[in-house]
C-alpha cells in the first residue's frame, strides 16, 4: 500500500486536534480517536479500534521513554496489570477473530460499549476528586488493605483493562488511572501516571497487531493520524501550562458526555 498516494488530509487535522487535547487534559487519546473515526469519517467500528490501538501504542512509547527516564514508574504495578491485562487481551482478540465483525449486531456491541465508557470516562473527569475522597474515608474507617489483597485487585483491574481496551480502544487513561490512585493512595500521582502509561504500551500493541492480523487495520488513515498527532500533542503540552486546568477538563468531559449519548442512541 503507497501510504503517501493515500494520504488523506483531513485525518492529519482530526489526529492533530486530539493530539493536542491529549497533551492538555493527560486523557488517552482513544477516549477522543475512535469515536471521532466511528461519527464523523464513518470507519467501522472495528477497523475504527484496530487502528486506533496501534496508533495509542506508537504515540504511547515516547511517554513510557520519558517516564522511565525520569524514575516515574513502578514496575511491580506494570507487571500485576499486565499478568491480567494481557490474558484478557488475547481473549477478546480470539472473540473478535470468531465473530462476523461485519454484521449490524457486532458492531452495534462495540458502539454500545464505547459509549458506556466515554460516559464513564466523562463522569471520573468531572468526580474523581470527590471519588477519591469518599473512598478515602471509607477505606480509613475499614482500615488498609492487605499487600496480596491490593495485588489480586490489581491484577482483576488488568482484566478488566485487557477486555474493555482491545474492544473498545478506551479505559487505560481516565479509569485505570482512577482505580489505581484508590489502590494505591501513597503512591505519587506522576507514578501512578506514568505506569499507567508504560502498561498501556504492550496492551495496546498486542491489541492493534491482533486487529492487523484479523485484517481490521487502516494503515493509510493510521498514517496520516501520526502525521498529525504527534505535533499536536507537543502543541498541547507546550499550551497546558497556560491553561486552566479544571475548565479544560469539564469542558472535555462534556464534550465526552455528547459524544456518548450520540453513541449509545445514534
Amino acid at each position: 500500500m503507497n501510504l503517501i498516494s493515500s494520504y488523506q488530509p483531513l485525518y492529519s487535522f482530526s489526529g492533530f486536534f486530539v493530539g493536542m487535547l491529549v497533551g492538555i487534559t493527560g486523557v488517552g487519546g482513544g477516549s477522543l480517536m475512535t469515536p471521532l473515526l466511528v461519527l464523523l469519517f464513518g470507519v467501522h467500528p472495528a477497523t475504527a479500534v484496530g487502528t486506533d490501538l496501534l496508533y495509542a501504542a506508537i504515540t504511547k512509547t515516547a511517554g513510557t521513554a520519558v517516564h522511565g527516564i525520569h524514575g516515574r514508574v513502578n514496575w511491580r504495578v506494570v507487571g500485576l496489570l499486565a499478568s491480567g491485562s494481557v490474558p484478557a487481551a488475547l481473549a477478546m482478540l480470539w472473540i473478535m477473530a470468531g465473530v462476523n465483525r461485519e454484521s449490524p449486531a457486532v458492531a452495534h456491541a462495540i458502539t454500545l460499549s464505547l459509549g458506556c465508557l466515554l460516559l464513564l470516562t466523562a463522569l471520573m473527569l468531572i468526580f474523581r476528586g470527590q471519588i477519591l475522597e469518599a473512598i478515602r474515608k471509607w477505606r480509613g474507617e475499614r482500615g488498609t488493605l492487605a499487600p496480596r489483597t491490593i495485588a489480586l485487585m490489581t491484577i482483576v483491574l488488568g482484566l478488566a483493562l485487557g477486555t474493555l481496551v482491545t474492544m473498545t480502544s478506551v479505559g487505560a487513561g481516565a479509569l485505570g488511572v482512577t482505580v489505581l490512585l484508590v489502590l494505591y493512595p501513597q503512591t505519587d500521582v506522576r507514578e501512578i501516571v506514568g505506569s499507567d502509561i508504560v502498561h498501556a504500551v504492550p496492551l495496546t500493541l498486542i491489541g492493534g497487531m491482533g486487529y492487523w492480523f484479523i485484517g481490521e487495520i487502516n494503515w493509510s488513515m493510521l498514517f496520516a493520524l501520526l502525521v498529525g498527532s504527534i505535533p499536536g500533542i507537543v502543541a498541547g503540552s507546550l499550551l497546558a501550562p497556560r491553561l486552566h486546568e479544571r475548565s479544560v477538563r469539564l469542558i472535555l468531559a462534556v464534550t465526552l458526555a455528547i459524544v456518548a449519548w450520540k453513541l449509545i442512541l445514534p
